[in-house]
């Protein structure tokens, strides 16, 4: 199983049955395939659908039926449609229990930036801003460190912040972290994974939890 696998099948654990869930672009959309059995949560994307099911096998692709990153879907019996600014007023609404986004950084508060980088093209910050506003909670989950070895979990963010609202989780292939008013909090560690390797490879301050048991840790973590 792949990293982005491992977090994706993390992620899915946190959810509860009957939530509403926006998949992000990226690691979020892999979510889909690794639900729990013996829950239903509604899978939303913002370009206008409330239904996404798993990723389709190669004779499943139906052009006509994409996310909002474009890549195609399924759709779960008794899904909708419907257009954009529907699909807005719901999140804005608040009526998104959970979105699953993916981070270029998140900092020590909380805070993330997810849509541009300095000194490329910049297409809009997209339904990014708007789900870390209107959702109940986020979920962000996120490779540890960049292709370079830098932490993505940082002091002060590098990139231009989507919005002042603190996150609830961060999952990553290391660790989890909760997010409260005094920072971060390290709850789990991923099997075999040190807290002193996850400080190594962490710029951010954070604390870990009294709570943390590696043995309990191990199984709450997907592990093959």
């Amino acid at each position: 199983m792949s990293h982005k696998d491992f977090i994706a099948r993390r992620a899915a654990q946190a959810l509860n049955d009957g939530d509403i869930v926006n998949l992000g672009i990226g690691i979020p959309t892999l979510v889909a395939d690794y639900l729990p059995d013996g829950i239903t949560v509604f899978l939303h994307s913002e370009n206008g659908i409330l239904g996404v099911g798993p990723s389709p096998t190669p004779d499943q692709v139906d052009k006509n039926l994409v996310n909002a990153g474009k890549l195609p879907v399924t759709v779960e019996v008794g899904s909708s449609f419907f257009d954009s600014a529907s699909s807005f007023a719901m999140i804005r609404g608040g009526h998104v229990d959970v979105s699953i986004l993916g981070v270029l950084q998140v900092d020590e508060k909380g805070r993330v930036a997810n849509w541009a980088v300095p000194g490329k093209s910049v297409l809009g910050v997209g339904g990014a801003m708007d789900l870390l506003e209107g959702s109940k909670k986020v979920i962000v989950t996120t490779l540890h460190t960049t292709k370079e070895g830098e932490s993505k979990i940082v002091k002060e963010l590098q990139y231009p912040i989507t919005s002042e609202r603190k996150v609830d989780l961060i999952i990553t292939e290391l660790a989890v972290f909760e997010v409260g008013e005094g920072g971060l909090t390290l709850i789990e560690t991923a099997p075999g994974i040190s807290v002193n390797h996850i400080q190594k490879h962490t710029e951010a301050n954070f604390k870990v939890s009294e709570n943390l048991n590696l043995d309990s840790v191990q199984n709450g973590m997907v592990k093959d």
